[in-house]
C-alpha cells in the first residue's frame, strides 16, 4: 500500500455466568487491558543504554538504565504529558531520547527531546523534557533522522497550511527550526539519502496517481509512477546511494515486489518477489552499518523469511533454535550492529524482550510483555478459509476458547480496521480477552485488506457494506455449517472500519447478529468523507476510488446506500457505541446520529464518549471501563460470562463517559 493508506492483562476466580465445568477460570480484564507494567525495549546507539515504557505517577513515560545494570537501578526520564507515551527513538549519538506527542487524541503531535543524563528536577523526578516543536493545533511528521548528521531531524509542519507539510531542518541540541522548502507543490512524503541529502518527493496527482520524484535544484523531474490502484513507495537508498529500493505492484504484477529505481535514468531492475507466488512483499531488511540487504519478509498465513546476507542467516537460526515455535522480531541496536533488541513472541505469548549480543553468542532475557498472564491459560490461533458470495477465498485467523469442545460456541467476529490493513498471526489482546469467556472469534481478512495482492485489494474497491460485508457474512455461514458456533449466540465487533463493518452488520444483515459493539466507526459515509483531516488531502482521490466518489451523483447514490444510518430501522440487534470525543478521522457526530437513530427505532442502544481521547482509546482507565462494559454487555446478548467485579476506580471512570441516549442530539451542519 502507499503511505497513505498504510494511513489506530493475577489469575482470579470470579462470579460468573453459566459457569461449566470445563469452562477455564477467567481472567482478571486488567491482566488485558490494564497498563502494561514493561515495554519498548531499545538499545542506544552507543550500546551502553536500555531504555524502556513503564508506569511512572500512573502514566506510561520513559525509563533508562545502563546495559550492565539491573532493571531496579532504572530511573524515569519523561513525566510532561498524562497521555501514555506510545513510542519514541534514540538520536543517532545517544545523546537525546525524543518522542512525538499529541493531546487527548487529536493528532496534532509535537516533537519532545530528553537528555536521560541530565539531573533530575526535583519538583518531577526527571530531566526537563524540551518542546522542539511548539505547534499548537499543528501536526509535526518526522521524515528523516541521518546517521551522518546525528544532531539534524528532517521534519515537515502543516502550520502555513493545514492540508500540506512544509519541510523543516530541526536541531536536536538547540531547538532551532530552519524552513528549507514551502510545500507549495503538494508533496506527500520527503526522502533524504544516507548523508542526509533530499533527494527524492512524492506526490499524488490529482487522479490519485502516486508519482516519486527526483529533487534538483531548482525542479523536480518525475521518475517513477504508478496509477490510483497500485502502490509504489521507497524503502532505503543502496549504500553508494546511487539507487533506492522500492515496493511496487505496478503494472501487470499482482504482488507487490521489491525493485531497484535509478533516479538518475528512472531504469528499474526487479530484485525479487514473493518465491511462492502468494503475497506481497511485507518488509525488507537492511544494514544500517553499509546498507546491504539483509532479508525480504513476506507475511503469509505467518510471517517467512528470505535471508541474502549468510552471517545474519546463521544468527536467526541460532535465535531459532533458542526460541522454539516463537516469532522472531529483530528491534534497536548499536551502531555497529552487534548487539540487538530481540523479541519473540507467538499467539500465546505476548512477548519476551532479551538482548542479543552477536559477537558473544548471548542471549539474555530482559522482560516478558504482561508477565502476570498465565500462558497456559491463553488459546491457540489457526488459519481458515472459505468462500465468500462470489467464490473468492477469504482468509481468517480463528481463536477458539481453551478446555471448550468446538461445538455450538457464541461467536465475535471482529473485523480489522483500516480497511487497507490486515489481521496477522500472533498475540491478540481482543481475541484472547474473549476467548477466556468463551467466545469463538473471528478475524476475517476480507477483500481489500492488504498483502494478498492488487487484485484482492481492488476487490473491495466500491463493496463498503456490499462485497466486503459478505466476506464477514459468509464466515460466520462457514462456521455454522461445521457445527462450531451457535447461529442465535453471534457477535459482532470492531473499531475504525471494524466498527463501520458492525453498523453494517447490523443494518444490511439485521438477522445474523444478537449483539454487537461499534468502537469509532463511522455511519455515514458521505458526512466521513466531508469532515477528513485537512492532513489526509494527499489520500482524498484514493479513499474517492476506493470507496465512491460523493462529488458525482453515482457516487453520492453509492455511499448513501452503503451507510448504515440509512439503514438504521433495519437495526433490531442492540448495540453499543464507543467514541472518541477527539477523534479527528471519525469524528463524533459519526457515533451521535447512529445512536439517535437507533434509539428513536425503539431498539436498545449504550454509549461510552471519553472526553479525553481520539480515533480509539489510549489511557488504560479508559479501556479498562470499556472493556468491563463491552464484556458484559455481549454476555448479556449472547449468554456469554464475563467479571462481575469492577474496580472503584474503573466503575468512577464508567460512569463518567456514558452517556445517556435519551439525552444526544446530532448537530446539524
Amino acid at each position: 500500500m502507499n503511505r497513505f493508506l498504510r494511513v489506530l492483562v493475577l489469575l482470579m476466580f470470579v462470579p460468573i455466568l453459566n459457569l461449566k465445568a470445563q469452562t477455564p477460570p477467567i481472567l482478571d480484564r486488567n491482566l488485558f487491558f490494564g497498563e502494561v507494567q514493561i515495554s519498548g525495549a531499545q538499545i542506544s546507539p552507543d550500546g551502553e543504554w536500555i531504555s524502556f515504557l513503564k508506569p511512572y505517577k500512573g502514566t506510561r513515560n520513559i525509563w533508562v538504565k545502563k546495559i550492565s545494570e539491573p532493571f531496579s537501578a532504572a530511573k524515569p526520564v519523561s513525566s510532561e504529558s498524562p497521555r501514555p507515551i506510545s513510542s519514541y527513538f534514540w538520536s543517532r549519538d545517544s545523546r537525546f531520547i525524543l518522542y512525538a506527542q499529541d493531546k487527548g487524541g487529536d493528532e496534532n503531535f509535537n516533537v519532545y527531546a530528553i537528555d536521560p543524563r541530565a539531573a533530575a528536577d526535583p519538583a518531577t523526578g526527571v530531566p526537563a523534557t524540551r518542546n522542539l516543536t511548539h505547534a499548537d493545533g499543528v501536526q509535526t511528521e518526522i521524515y528523516a533522522v541521518p546517521k551522518a548528521t546525528p544532531d539534524i531531524v528532517y521534519i515537515g509542519l502543516n502550520d502555513r497550511d493545514k492540508s500540506w507539510h512544509d519541510l523543516y531542518k530541526l536541531t536536536i541540541s538547540t531547538g532551532e527550526r530552519q524552513l528549507l522548502r514551502k510545500n507549495t507543490e503538494q508533496i506527500a512524503d520527503w526522502i533524504f539519502d544516507h548523508d542526509g541529502r533530499l533527494k527524492l518527493a512524492a506526490k499524488t496527482t490529482a487522479a490519485g496517481d502516486t508519482e516519486i520524484l527526483r529533487v534538483d535544484p531548482n525542479d523536480f523531474h518525475a521518475i517513477y509512477q504508478c496509477s490510483v490502484l497500485e502502490s509504489c513507495e521507497t524503502i532505503a537508498f543502496t549504500a553508494d546511494n546511487k539507487q533506492v529500493y522500492l515496493s511496487s505492484n505496478r503494472g501487470e504484477h499482482d504482488l507487490t515486489e521489491l525493485e531497484l529505481l535509478d533516479p538518475e535514468t528512472s531504469k528499474v531492475t526487479t530484485v525479487e518477489s514473493d518465491p511462492e507466488k502468494r503475497v506481497d512483499l511485507s518488509d525488507a531488511m537492511l544494514s544500517d552499518v553499509d546498507h546491504r540487504l539483509l532479508a525480504t519478509i513476506y507475511e503469509d498465513d505467518k510471517p517467512r523469511w528470505y535471508w541474502k546476507d549468510k552471517a545474519f542467516e546463521a544468527d536467526y537460526r541460532w535465535l531459532q533454535n533458542k526460541l522454539p515455535n516463537q516469532e522472531i522480531h529483530f528491534g534497536s541496536h548499536s551502531s555497529d550492529e552487534q548487539q540487538w533488541i530481540v523479541s519473540a513472541s507467538s499467539d500465546t505469548e505476548p512477548g519476551e524482550t532479551y538482548v542479543f549480543d552477536r559477537k558473544e553468542k548471548t542471549l539474555l532475557l530482559q522482560y516478558r510483555i504482561r508477565e502476570e498472564i498465565p500462558r497456559e491459560a491463553l488459546a491457540s490461533m489457526s488459519t481458515i478459509r472459505y468462500s465468500s458470495s462470489d467464490g473468492i477465498e477469504i482468509s481468517a485467523y480463528l481463536t477458539l476458547p481453551k478446555g471448550v469442545k468446538a461445538k455450538s460456541l457464541p461467536l465475535l467476529v471482529f473485523p480489522h480496521g483500516g480497511p487497507w490493513a490486515r489481521d496477522s498471526w500472533g498475540y491478540d489482546t481482543f481475541a484472547q480477552f474473549f476467548a477466556n469467556r468463551g467466545y469463538a472469534v473471528l478475524q476475517p481478512n476480507f477483500r481489500g485488506s492488504t498483502g494478498f495482492g492488487k487484485r484482492f485489494l481492488n476487490a473491495g474497491n466500491g463493496e463498503w457494506g456490499r462485497k466486503m460485508q459478505d466476506d464477514l457474512t459468509w464466515g460466520v455461514k462457514y462456521l455454522i455449517a461445521q457445527g462450531t458456533i451457535d447461529p442465535k449466540r453471534v457477535g459482532i465487533s470492531g473499531g475504525s472500519y471494524g466498527g463501520y463493518a458492525t453498523l453494517a452488520g447490523v443494518a444490511f444483515t439485521p438477522d445474523l447478529y444478537a449483539g454487537a459493539v461499534s468502537i469509532v466507526g463511522p455511519s455515514n459515509l458521505i458526512t466521513l468523507l466531508h469532515s477528513i483531516p485537512p492532513y489526509w488531502e494527499a489520500g482524498r482521490k484514493q479513499m474517492y476510488t476506493r470507496m465512491a466518489d460523493p462529488t458525482t451523483p453515482a457516487g453520492k447514490a453509492l455511499l448513501e446506500a452503503e451507510s448504515p444510518l440509512n439503514a438504521a430501522s433495519r437495526i433490531r440487534t442492540p448495540l453499543m457505541v464507543v467514541q472518541g470525543a477527539n477523534d479527528p478521522r471519525v469524528n463524533k457526530r459519526e457515533s451521535d446520529q447512529i445512536v439517535a437513530a437507533v434509539r428513536d427505532h425503539g431498539v436498545p442502544v449504550e454509549y461510552l464518549v471519553a472526553p479525553d481521547e481520539g480515533h480509539g482509546f489510549h489511557r488504560p482507565i479508559n479501556n479498562l471501563a470499556m472493556i468491563a462494559a463491552m464484556e458484559k454487555f455481549l454476555a448479556s446478548q449472547l449468554n456469554g460470562r464475563y467479571q462481575q467485579e469492577v474496580p472503584t476506580d474503573v466503575a468512577k471512570r464508567l460512569a463518567e463517559i456514558t452517556v445517556d441516549p435519551k439525552t444526544v442530539k446530532v448537530a446539524q451542519k
